[in-house]
């Protein structure tokens, strides 16, 4: 795993990107990923689709899966094009194979692309991580318009019963579906009530999924990163907001996605095999209640 011990403690460098979906090689500094990890064939032979899997933590779970030998889908957005063909790059080097699928997953379609085009590359399909999201800070609840919200629970979760939807009939005994959702579903956050709301819906929709299918042998499980540094930072909150990200925590700095990728290769791989309906918290020390 790359070492970030050296990475700074404190605030970060104040900056923004226009918009989100932010870029991963305009980041100052660049997410620290996990070039570093050492893969022992725990996803060899395996099938994951990636949702968000461009960059930031999806890039994380892209190299680690890699390095532990399975083949990918990677979904993204058109404006993360650059960032998903590094990815591509990135995880070829390994010796694995990684097909691009651009599209919004909050568009049903693109849910059955992403499985259609597993079935046509690979014929199988055996882990599915839910990872895009998006999010929009507002001083005010006032100021939360309907499109905004619609747009975050399309995103955020809409996406991820699209996607089960469609993957599940192609899971079977030993399979996995990992999502993300987030330290604030467990604490809440005043700028963030839609984001928030939408983590916490997927907390309670893998905790019933997970029950649903379990006699199928099919496992569902979640990571609750908390303030870690992707694209998603600089490209939704100002420059003061960027500059103390992170700094709250017992750690007193942001994560980094390579801190994250351990867990979601524990809950894809035979380690994970007596884990299902949990939540991993990888959050620099935040108590939680899981």
């Amino acid at each position: 795993m790359t070492n970030v011990e050296n990475k700074q403690v404190g605030g970060t460098p104040a900056q923004t990107q226009p918009s989100q979906p932010g870029i991963e090689s305009k980041m100052n500094p660049l997410s620290t990923q996990p070039y570093e990890y050492s893969g022992s064939d725990k996803l060899k032979g395996k099938v994951a689709i990636i949702t968000g899997g461009d960059s930031g933590i999806g890039r994380a779970v892209a190299i680690a899966y890699a390095k532990e030998g399975a083949n990918l889908v990677i979904n993204y957005l058109e404006k993360e094009q650059s960032d998903a063909e590094e990815t591509k790059q990135l995880v070829e080097k390994e010796g694995v194979q990684a097909v691009l699928v651009e599209g919004d997953i909050g568009d049903y379609e693109t849910s059955k692309k992403l499985v259609k085009t597993a079935l046509d590359h690979f014929q199988q399909i055996n882990i599915v991580v839910n990872n895009a999201a998006v999010q929009y800070p507002v001083d005010s609840f006032l100021d939360i318009t309907v499109e905004q919200w619609d747009k975050t629970f399309r995103t955020n979760l809409d996406g991820i019963f699209y996607l089960c939807k469609e993957a599940v009939p192609h899971l079977g005994q030993g399979d996995s579906i990992i999502c993300t959702t987030s330290v604030n579903a467990y604490r809440g956050h005043s700028i963030l009530i839609d984001y928030t709301s939408t983590k916490g819906a997927i907390v309670g929709f893998v905790r019933s999924l997970a029950q649903n299918i379990a006699d199928r042998g099919i496992r569902v499980n979640m990571v609750a990163p908390g303030p870690i540094w992707t694209p998603l930072i600089p490209s939704t909150f100002d420059a003061d907001q960027v500059a103390e990200f992170g700094t709250e925590t017992p750690l007193k700095r942001p994560g980094q996605p390579s801190e994250l990728a351990g867990a979601y290769v524990l809950l894809a791989s035979q380690d994970g095999t007596y884990i299902t309906g949990q939540c991993i918290h990888v959050n620099g020390g935040g108590t939680m209640c899981s």
